[in-house]
């Protein structure tokens, strides 16, 4: 089962009630870990330590959100485990690879073709490109953009479609 469409309107709801409570992201943070470990476990492996601290700060921050808008829009979520991300991850980065464009925002539109999720994605991307905090360097970007794209894929339940070789 796919989670509803994640509006804008949505996204922006989390976005108020997130913002700057510490609270209400400590009890989001709780929640994640306890319902879904592996997602969070993935954030702490050694794959996200050439992140800077603030960079670290706000992917935990973006997937909150990410988190949040999920849960708002389906009663249970799916249960994610190792290999589905793996395999999110692994075709995220291929679709993210075969792009020839030089600048970032081109290389994403291809993800744009086969969500079911336009609007959190556009969310992510704006994030990463458009933040004014300048948390994100160029070079963290891509790892960033594939890491929230493959958990928002798992969550929605995407099926990630099997390679051809």
């Amino acid at each position: 089962m796919n989670m509803k469409f994640i509006s804008e309107e949505n996204i922006n709801k989390i976005l108020d009630d997130l913002g700057t409570d510490q609270e209400h992201q400590t009890k989001a943070l709780e929640t994640l870990k306890q319902q879904q470990p592996i997602i969070l476990a993935y954030l702490f492996t050694e794959n996200f330590n050439a992140f800077l601290p603030k960079e670290k700060e706000y992917l935990l921050y973006l997937l909150l959100v990410i988190w949040e808008t999920a849960q708002a829009t389906r009663e249970t979520l799916p249960q994610i485990n190792d290999e589905q991300l793996s395999k999110a991850e692994e075709y995220n980065w291929s679709l993210l690879q075969d792009m020839e464009n030089k600048r970032f925002r081109d290389r994403l539109d291809v993800f744009f073709q086969q969500t079911r999720q336009e609007d959190l994605l556009a969310f992510i991307e704006d994030a990463l490109i458009d933040e004014e905090e300048g948390f994100v360097s160029k070079e963290a970007r891509e790892p960033m953009f594939v890491t929230l794209k493959s958990i928002m894929d798992c969550l929605d339940g995407f099926v990630i479609p099997e390679t051809q070789n």
